[in-house]
């Protein structure tokens, strides 16, 4: 794909529908989908990437863990309540639902890697 924007890391196991999923994310929330990307497949680089209900789904054995944009940010969706390594108690306002959070640039801005890498971690864990 010549001349496509490609999220950073491995993408070796992600399929074409995700590609244009990706190449069609709008530009001012590219970077913090690339940010959650790398991580992701930072915790997990064995996570195989497919189009599931219209948005990337990462995943690990039985696990799955889902990323897509919004108007306003980009979204995860997908773990249990007792599996997100604590993230939702230290970040409470960015829940929308049980196993969902919507994130601002701006709110994803004020927080550090690692504790989206706890959440990854535990989402993902097997």
């Amino acid at each position: 794909m010549a001349g496509t924007a490609q999220p950073p890391g491995n993408n070796a196991g992600m399929d074409e529908a995700v590609r244009d999923y990706v190449d069609g994310i709008p530009p001012e929330h590219r970077p913090l989908f690339d940010r959650i990307h790398r991580l992701i497949l930072e915790a997990h680089p064995d996570a195989t990437v497919t189009l599931s209900y219209k948005m990337p789904c990462y995943k690990v054995g039985p696990r799955r863990l889902f990323l897509a944009t919004w108007k306003h940010g980009v979204s995860i969706y997908g773990w249990r309540q007792d599996q997100d390594g604590g993230f939702v108690a230290r970040h409470p306002e960015l829940k929308t639902s049980t196993g969902t959070m919507q994130l601002r640039p701006e709110d994803a801005a004020a927080i550090p890697d690692d504790e989206f890498l706890a959440l990854v971690q535990a989402a993902l864990a097997p």
